[in-house]
């Protein structure tokens, strides 16, 4: 028990001079814990509303949300919190993440294969969307042993999945095809700059081919370090902890297609990013076309 609520409670019996003494606290310390027992109480079931709304949070986004994200989620609702509080009621309800699994190799280099120069140098930023981006290849377990495979085509700028595409192999038009649908998305992709890792399907002359023909410029990663194509290994770690959700694997393919689906269209419209300012892909990219657009007419 709470020694100030034991002083409280027996202090008609005792006097709060002699338990103070007794409990070594001072009498001081005792008034000002009574003088502020409404302002306490008033927290304690401001935090048990905070409580009974921030796991709804999680659920809503897959499960995925920190504290910054879901402080910044429940500030859009209304909510007048910041990320300490947050961190604290979310503490006290045992709300933690989902920890990360060991991946399943998929990228296989060609040692004979063509290599394009690095273009990013590590620089996982662009001033402005549809200038750089990264791709890769992760894969979703399904029963019986077997594969799909998702390649993705991500803006450095906005973070934007500008493209994807998903398959029961990893062969060339895997990453073409992820590449096609970024040049539908975004119109053109002329001048772009495509950074890759050494597997052998970025480093094939179909590959190449393709990037010639939608204007983008190649850029390759050094080889077996994945810390030149860091952003796009975080983004499949995000996408494979959130969709799996602790399983090992999906039932069916139609199952992991599912779901693959419906968590790409939320990262683009949903997910926040701390580096947008808290929006999703899309938020900051309306929110640059509304400033450029702005300022054209004010010019």
């Amino acid at each position: 028990m709470n020694r100030f609520q034991f002083v409280a409670d027996h202090q008609r019996r005792y006097g709060v001079k002699r338990l103070c003494t007794i409990l070594g606290i001072a009498r001081s310390s005792f008034y000002y814990w009574r003088r502020t027992a409404a302002d306490r109480a008033a927290r304690q079931a401001a935090d048990a509303r905070l409580a009974a709304r921030i796991p709804a949070v999680p659920r809503e986004s897959d499960g995925t949300y920190g504290v910054p994200r879901i402080t910044a989620e429940l500030r859009e609702a209304g909510e007048r919190v910041n990320h300490m509080r947050i961190a604290r009621v979310m503490r006290i309800i045992g709300l933690t993440g989902v920890r990360l699994r060991r991946r399943h190799r998929t990228t296989i280099a060609d040692p004979a294969a063509a290599k394009a120069p690095d273009l990013i140098g590590r620089d996982f930023t662009a001033s402005e969307p549809n200038t750089k981006y990264v791709g890769d290849i992760t894969y979703l377990p399904v029963d019986g042993g077997k594969f799909l495979y998702l390649a993705t085509v991500i803006d450095l700028s906005s973070r934007r999945l500008a493209g994807w595409a998903i398959a029961d192999h990893m062969r060339t038009d895997l990453v073409t095809d992820a590449l096609a649908a970024a040049e539908q998305t975004r119109g053109s992709l002329t001048g772009a700059v495509m950074h890759t890792d050494h597997g052998a399907q970025y480093t094939s002359r179909a590959f190449a081919d393709a990037c010639r023909q939608v204007g983008v410029r190649q850029s390759m990663s050094a080889i077996g370090s994945s810390a030149d194509n860091a952003l796009a290994e975080s983004f499949n770690a995000t996408f494979e902890r959130v969709t799996l959700q602790g399983r090992k694997r999906w039932p069916s393919e139609r199952e992991a297609r599912l779901d693959a689906f419906r968590w790409l269209h939320r990262y683009n419209t949903r997910r926040r990013h701390s580096r947008l300012g808290q929006r999703s892909p899309i938020a900051y990219e309306t929110a640059l076309d509304t400033t450029s657009t702005t300022l054209a007419q004010a010019a």
